[in-house]
């Protein structure tokens, strides 16, 4: 499939567009348009900002604020096969989240706020943003408390992704 299609991810604080890297995580790409195609991270919000380092979304649980208590264990019912590949973790790039098991991700997606090398062939890097670096910077300077588990990862306002549209990237000015 060529790489003529963008993501762009509408949230609280502004837009933030996405290019996509099928060469090295086609089945992660596929996977992440299919979902916004469904609609199914509209109405999710970014429910973990680590300062200085990432800023992650994609849990539908985010949706119901009833259900913080188990914001971050949500999926889309199926997992995506790790597609680690060789793509630096540096600011702005797009990650899938997972768990211990490296075969583990399935919606959740992170965007780096600065160089995370340490992630580089462990996590499914699967896109980069190419504008909208001033709202990843102010989404990721969103002041958090402590979440549990002793991290102070929990924004202190609900950043909401409006929604995430699959757009032709010619179509981005």
């Amino acid at each position: 499939m060529a790489n003529n299609e963008v993501a762009v991810i509408k949230t609280s604080l502004g837009e933030m567009v996405v290019a996509f890297w099928p060469d090295v995580a086609p089945k992660t790409v596929d996977n992440f348009k299919s979902l916004a195609q469904k609609g199914f991270y509209d109405g999710t919000c970014f429910h973990r900002i680590v300062k200085g380092f990432m800023i992650q979304g994609g849990d539908p649980l985010t949706k119901d604020p009833a259900e913080e208590h188990r914001w971050g264990t949500g999926d889309p019912g199926y997992k995506v096969k790790a597609e680690f590949n060789a793509k630096p973790h540096v600011r702005g790039v797009l990650s899938m989240a997972r768990s211990q098991d490296p075969n583990s991700a399935g919606s959740q997606f992170f965007i780096c706020l600065a160089d995370a090398r340490f992630l580089d062939r462990q996590y499914t890097a699967f896109g980069e943003v190419l504008k909208g670096d001033d709202v990843l910077g102010k989404i990721g300077e969103t002041p958090t408390i402590s979440g549990g588990g002793g991290e102070r990862s929990k924004p202190t306002q609900r950043i909401a992704v409006e929604n995430v549209k699959i757009v032709p990237a010619d179509s981005i000015k």
